[in-house]
């Protein structure tokens, strides 16, 4: 894959759809290795409307939504089960830290690294950065394939 990905590539990729493609940009992108991903962090987003009024504040499970898109595309370069249409599903998330809020107008960096990739399976480090700003962070893991 040539980066810069943008939305019709990420599209291309993954299952996902709006309201739910939390992801805009892949501007790196190393199979087995890492990726950079970007998320605009629009007033628009739809769970602003709740969360919360008066102080919109991005929900954690949305930036680790986020992450987890962005380490789709990792594992979509980088599983050769992926490339044929597989899908790839959470399966856990260990060291999960929230640093700083993430607000409207803030442009999520989100950055994953391989620690462990099968064929069935895959565990990544993933940070969040607003600016050079460090507001999230997890590991996260992934199984590739039927659930059923």
């Amino acid at each position: 894959m040539e980066v810069p990905i943008d939305i019709r590539g990420i599209l291309s990729i993954l299952p996902h759809r709006y309201p739910f493609v939390l992801i805009d940009r892949i501007i790196e992108l190393v199979p087995h290795e890492r990726v950079v991903g970007l998320k605009n962090v629009t007033m628009n987003e739809p769970f602003f409307q709740g969360h919360f009024p008066g102080f919109p504040v991005m929900p954690g499970v949305m930036i680790l939504e986020a992450m987890a898109q962005a380490g789709g595309i990792l594992a979509n370069a980088s599983n050769d089960q992926m490339k044929d249409g597989g899908l790839i599903f959470f399966t856990g998330l260990d060291d999960v830290r929230f640093r700083k809020p993430v607000v409207p107008g803030d442009q999520l960096t989100l950055t994953l690294t391989v620690i462990k990739m099968r064929p069935k399976v895959a565990k990544m480090a993933a940070q969040a950065h607003v600016e050079e700003q460090l507001v999230a962070q997890a590991n996260l893991m992934a199984t590739f394939g039927d659930v059923i």
